[in-house]
């Protein structure tokens, strides 16, 4: 739990704003009374459902990473500074590369790659 607000942040963000369209869209003359409880009820149910399954699903990818490359595997992250070529960089053990937290970090490259972005191959 302790990366829930970094890895879903956004997402939670969304679902509030969703959430206040819910409010809006029940709370008009047209609507039943009683449709915005309603309403609130079933969208925050499915949204707090959609987020903890990311959340399960992101994590456990995550502890597959890191288990991969403690046991030597390749792991591919994806690139963002460049966005032509080669926008993916394969991280081993043997490339200098390191585990610290959740970030894989090398001395020969400028930024760490977050475990949350990355594959095992």
């Amino acid at each position: 739990m302790k990366n829930f607000f970094y890895l879903e942040g956004a997402y939670l963000i969304l679902g509030g704003i969703i959430l206040l369209i819910t409010l809006f869209v029940g709370t008009r003359p047209f609507m039943a009374k009683g449709a915005w409880k309603r309403g609130l009820l079933w969208v925050s149910l499915v949204i707090a459902i959609m987020v903890g399954l990311h959340y399960k699903i992101t994590t456990s990818r995550m502890e597959a990473v890191q288990t991969a490359f403690e046991n030597g595997q390749t792991v591919i992250c994806e690139s963002r500074m460049q966005r032509k070529v080669a926008q993916s960089v394969y991280i081993t053990k043997e490339n200098d590369w390191r585990l610290e937290g959740d970030n894989f970090v090398s001395p020969n490259y400028a930024r760490p790659f977050f475990a949350a972005r990355c594959i095992v191959e």
